[in-house]
């Protein structure tokens, strides 16, 4: 329980910046010139094996995201046991319906440089989808399972001195081996890493921080080492590149080094103020410099306290998260730093402070931005245990793997100072009966042996389960995966003080779709496979947004909520998950393209504090529905507001009491359509217009509107401009149900990277430069090329007037 633990958790960032060059460490990326195939290929690990007819990709890559989608491909006749179900039934969708099953190849030459026997080679390897074989020079160096999980081998035995050397990976997908789609390849990053022979061991610096103050912040660097080293020297900068602090020690532990250094006035890492630091390790041999690493890190106290809850840097606060799935939309699940910043900036601008990895291990790339940015985060480790949800799943792999995978989840990332808590498992069957419980103080044994200065948690949907068998109150914190009902109950049975909205609201919708009549359904169906932007449909297990708003605004032991999901994503597509074509999910606050759906500015409402949020839903284009009722949200900030329909009042909402929707929302329910103009009239708390908002009837779809994220991206191959293209009419409107088929070109120093809509049901491919408007909008995705120039968009439909845009891509960094 957490209140055998220091109430003051504390850690700092470390990760490993890259040198190309350097004398004592070399780290060689390996992302060009890969040669892929899909399919069993027998030998494809020798040396002579010819591939020539093989595609040559960059990694990370992403096989199965280019489809096509099939239903047949992950057709599946079962009974979802989380959701609840008892009876088996034909589930289509579930993981996306996207190839991503069978065998595939990736081969790849390199060489290291000045190669000698004073030298160590690992290959690391952040990410391989799935049960990777790893060879070198044509003998298996060995494998892992988990494709979620970091792992390295050392392969300095199997590499030739002065000859090119190939590294070949086998990897294997097996169907009824997900719950979602999980993406298929070498999907982040692979590294080779040189050093000496005494060198810092991989993923094993931790650096944390016993005591702050305002007036000094003393950190305690711990490093285990490898070989003989005879020093150790650390300086410490501040976030301007200025030397504060530096330190020797010459003092081995077996085979650590303990450094404490102090930082005078520390500047503390939160949320809102993102403060990092860099430290330089260097170290020494009797013949000098063996290994040199530069690291950032960030300072800051974590406590959780029972019947107060969380506080930050000593200030109490609760968790406004979201839990994220791994895939990024149309790109599929190859990591891309600028599509990940991209999600992060949208979240941050709703007001938004907090990650849950679900239910997977992070990457790196996602947790520098989140230690930059300012995002708490829960690291999750896996989705099944022993027993199984899915037949091939992690279950097959537990008993072997999970110290390991557990031991290099931590290793690899708990120096990052905005990781909060461990998750070391999500609705796993095992919260049933005694064993369920052995293996969850197994497991977060595991976690505190490797990190004594975090929580644990679970996410628990079998609520009663767990209170009955004391799987529950062994937890350091109970996460609660939906159950509103059963809060009050888990606050009294369990003994740590404060609940975690572990996994809240799977409230469902569709971007810019609304249905009649306008009333709370679960499992709520429709022809077309869409769900209502009212924001009052979701699953047979879950709630509404306001359900949770009123657990955490009442209740100070609930400590915060991970919204399912912040983005919509490939696979689970409920309610529509026994029916075709519906392949991604309605989860999300933002749709599949990270466009912002309605539910978006309802929790920008209540999340962001320091802007104002004031929108209106639905659009006002319902020809046909002339004289009908045709309610209108209104979700702002504002506790009032009078709404006007073509210049007449239909007079001032206030929130009130009387149910969860009207104390987060105005509601006019009996609005009459008519075309024209809906404006709304927000007041301030002394009755005084503060701001107001409309929206008007549009005419027929004239011409292409085109919104990018950025005008000015990298020249390095890898950056992504995101641009959002919409359809108005004559007079500038916005055309919100226009569903033209637009085609896409894109010239210069860039090229078409993908293309997205937000439609669930859509089946057309991401990679072709063509795709039907989905309420008006879809987003098209720009890839940098490695060279600079202009970047021409020329997007065009039938009828419409030609939307052109010009971006520039330059070799001066920018800032993504």
């Amino acid at each position: 329980m957490i209140n055998k633990y220091p109430l003051v958790f504390l850690c700092c960032l470390f990760y490993q910046i890259q040198f190309i060059g350097s004398q004592t460490r070399e780290v060689i990326l390996l992302d060009k010139d890969w040669k892929f195939k899909k399919g069993k290929s027998l030998e494809a690990h020798k040396t002579s094996f010819d591939t020539s007819s093989w595609e040559t990709v960059s990694v990370p890559h992403d096989w199965a995201i280019y489809g096509p989608f099939n239903k047949d491909i992950d057709k599946q006749v079962v009974a979802i046991e989380q959701n609840g179900e008892q009876i088996a039934t034909e589930k289509t969708g579930r993981t996306g319906a996207l190839p991503y099953i069978g065998e595939a190849w990736y081969r790849k030459n390199f060489q290291i440089p000045e190669f000698d026997t004073n030298k160590r080679v690992l290959i690391v390897f952040e990410g391989a989808m799935s049960e990777p074989e790893i060879f070198v020079n044509g003998k298996k160096v060995g494998e892992w399972k988990y494709g979620y999980s970091y792992f390295y081998f050392d392969i300095t035995n199997y590499i030739n001195a002065s000859e090119e050397n190939l590294l070949a990976v086998k990897l294997t997908n097996m169907g009824l081996s997900s719950r979602w789609y999980p993406g298929a390849g070498l999907f982040r990053k692979v590294q080779l890493i040189v050093t000496q022979k005494t060198s810092f061991k991989q993923w094993n610096t931790f650096i944390t921080t016993p005591l702050i103050t305002d007036s000094l912040a003393q950190i305690n660097i711990k490093s285990e080492v490898i070989g003989k080293p005879l020093r150790l020297e650390t300086e410490i900068y501040n976030a301007e590149n200025n030397l504060i602090v530096s330190n020797s020690s010459d003092v081995l532990f077996g085979d650590k080094f303990e450094e404490n250094l102090g930082v005078k006035n520390p500047k503390l890492w939160s949320p809102e103020s993102p403060y990092l630091y860099t430290a330089k390790l260097k170290l020494y041999d009797d013949k000098g410099l063996v290994d040199e690493i530069t690291q950032r890190f960030g300072i800051r106290r974590i406590s959780y306290q029972p019947n107060k809850g969380f506080s930050l840097n000593g200030k109490i606060r609760k968790f406004k998260g979201v839990c994220l799935h791994h895939d990024l939309g149309p790109l599929g699940v190859a990591v891309n730093k600028a599509a990940l910043k991209r999600q992060l900036r949208i979240l941050k601008d709703m007001g938004c402070d907090a990650i849950r990895s679900a239910h997977n291990m992070p990457s790196i790339e996602q947790l520098e931005l989140c230690d930059e940015m300012g995002f708490m985060f829960i690291a999750e480790s896996f989705d099944e245990w022993a027993k199984p949800k899915v037949k091939n799943g992690y279950n097959r792999f537990f008993n072997d793997y999970a110290e390991k995978d557990v031991v290099n989840l931590v290793g690899a990332t708990r120096n990052h100072p905005c990781i909060v808590m461990w998750s070391a498992g999500n609705e796993v069957p095992d919260q049933w009966g005694a064993e369920g419980v052995k293996r969850a103080k197994w497991l977060q044994d595991i976690f505190h042996r490797e990190d004594p200065t975090r929580p644990v948690t679970v996410g628990m949907d079998q609520v009663e389960a767990t209170m009955a068998s004391g799987f529950g109150a062994l937890l350091d914190i109970p996460g609660l995966n939906y159950r509103v009902h059963l809060y009050e109950e888990a606050y009294k049975r369990f003994p740590q003080g404060f609940i975690l909205g572990s996994e809240t609201a799977s409230t469902v919708s569709s971007r810019g779709i609304y249905k009649f009549p306008v009333e709370r359904a679960s499992m709520k169906t429709y022809d077309d496979y869409q769900s209502s932007s009212y924001d009052l449909e979701h699953c047979s297990w879950s709630n509404l947004p306001d359900d949770d708003f009123v657990l955490q605004d009442d209740k100070p032991w609930v400590i915060g909520e991970f919204v399912w999901t912040g983005f919509d994503y490939l696979g689970e597509p409920t309610p529509y998950d026994e029916v075709w074509p519906s392949r991604s999910s309605y989860f999300g606050i933002n749709d599949l393209a990270g466009l912002p759906k309605d539910r978006y500015y309802l929790y920008r409402s209540r999340w962001n504090t320091n802007d104002n949020t004031l929108h209106i839903l639905p659009h006002w284009n319902w020809e046909g529905r002339e004289g009908e009722t045709t309610p209108v949200f209104v979700y702002t900030n504002y506790n009032s507001a009078e709404l006007f329909l073509n210049g007449k009042s239909l007079g001032v909402q206030r929130k009130n009491s009387a149910s969860p929707q009207n104390r987060y929302r105005l509601m006019w329910m009996d609005v009459n359509y008519e075309p024209g103009t809906l404006k709304v009239v927000a007041f301030d708390d002394g009755g005084n217009p503060a701001a107001e908002k409309e929206i008007r009837t549009s005419g027929k779809p004239h011409k292409i509107s085109l919104k990018p994220d950025r005008m000015v991206i990298n020249a390095d191959g890898k950056d992504l401009a995101f641009i959002t293209v919409s359809v108005e009419d004559k007079n500038g409107i916005p055309c919100p149900t226009a569903t033209n088929q637009l085609e896409f070109r894109v010239n210069g120093a860039g090229t078409f990277r993908a293309v997205c809509n937000g439609d669930a049901t859509s089946l057309e491919p991401f990679h072709l430069p063509t795709m039907k408007l989905f309420s008006g909008k879809l987003v098209v995705v720009i890839q940098s090329s490695d060279k600079a120039g202009d970047i021409t968009l020329e997007v065009k439909g039938d009828d419409l007037k030609e939307g052109i845009l010009r971006l520039k891509a330059s070799k001066v960094k920018q800032n993504m």
